[in-house]
């Protein structure tokens, strides 16, 4: 049970090691080494839970990345009350409480999706799972929101859907730029005026 405990650890020593360093220097510049050294482990340590770099990925997207969408932009959505109060507060929340350190580095998801989506087959279906998980909890608000007379029933809940997380997505990235908020806060004026217009 002690083993098992500290096995538990070391991995999750690792996967923080390298989630930081992914998000701040790619993945691709990132070596093994790199990660050892962040995380004061061996690299047989390292080869003891992962065979390569790639599994290793696999696992900081599905358990780091995966669970900052979740908890950020997915699980707010599913919250009892009015859909386009809920639909507005998740994005202007989220966006408004960004640390200083992750307004610099952009959106790990992005990075990620950017660096190496298009490159690698297995990275690609991780990274597309949380965009359609995002996507869906999104529909169903939007969905909800035009039964109880809150959303205009004439709009495509998909597109919304798609149009919302790609401004959110790329207003982080685009942030990255520059060395102050106002680009931030133009895009919240934006968004102010789009949800207006949502309104059944």
């Amino acid at each position: 049970m002690q083993q098992q405990i500290k096995s538990e650890l070391t991995k999750q020593l690792i996967i923080d090691s390298a989630f930081k360093l992914f998000y701040e220097n790619g993945v691709k510049t990132t070596s093994i080494d790199q990660i050892m050294k962040a995380s004061k482990l061996s690299k047989g340590a390292f080869y003891h839970h992962y065979k390569n770099k790639k599994e290793l990925g696999l696992e900081v997207i599905g358990l780091k990345i995966q669970k900052r969408v979740y908890e950020g932009m997915i699980r707010p959505l599913y919250e009892t009350g009015h859909a386009l109060k809920i639909l507005e507060s998740t994005f202007m929340n989220r966006i408004k409480s960004f640390p200083f350190y992750d307004k610099q580095h952009g959106c790990p998801m992005n990075n990620l999706i950017n660096e190496i989506g298009d490159h690698e087959s297995a990275y690609q279906s991780a990274l597309k799972n949380i965009i359609e998980q995002w996507k869906a909890a999104l529909v169903d608000l939007i969905e909800r929101g035009k039964k109880e007379n809150e959303i205009n029933k004439n709009v495509s809940s998909q597109a919304v859907a798609v149009y919302l997380i790609s401004a959110f997505e790329g207003i982080r990235g685009i942030r990255k730029l520059y060395n102050n908020d106002t680009i931030l806060e133009e895009y919240i004026t934006g968004l102010s005026i789009y949800f207006k217009h949502l309104e059944s």
